[in-house]
C-alpha cells in the first residue's frame, strides 16, 4: 500500500475547506433568512380578508359544484 504523502493544512481537506463549507452554509442562512423576512413584510401589507368568505356561507352545501362561488378569494 502507498502512503498518503500528499496531505497538507490548507488543502481543501483542512482548514480551507471547513472555511469553504462554513461560508456557503452561512451564505444560505441568509439567503434563506432574507428570503422569509421579505414574504413577511409582502404578506404583513398585503394582509387575507376573509370577508368575502365569512359573510356569505348560507348557502354553501356539503357535496356541490357551485360551492367555487364560496372559496377564497386569493390577496392581490
Amino acid at each position: 500500500m502507498s502512503e498518503n504523502t500528499k496531505r497538507g493544512v490548507f488543502s481543501l481537506d483542512g482548514v480551507t475547506g471547513m472555511l469553504i463549507a462554513t461560508v456557503l452554509l452561512l451564505s444560505i442562512l441568509a439567503g434563506l433568512t432574507m428570503w422569509g423576512i421579505m414574504v413577511q413584510q409582502k404578506s404583513a401589507s398585503n394582509y387575507y380578508d376573509p370577508a368575502p368568505i365569512v359573510g356569505n356561507l348560507d348557502n354553501v352545501q356539503m357535496n356541490s359544484k357551485n360551492n367555487a362561488q364560496h372559496a377564497f378569494v386569493d390577496a392581490k
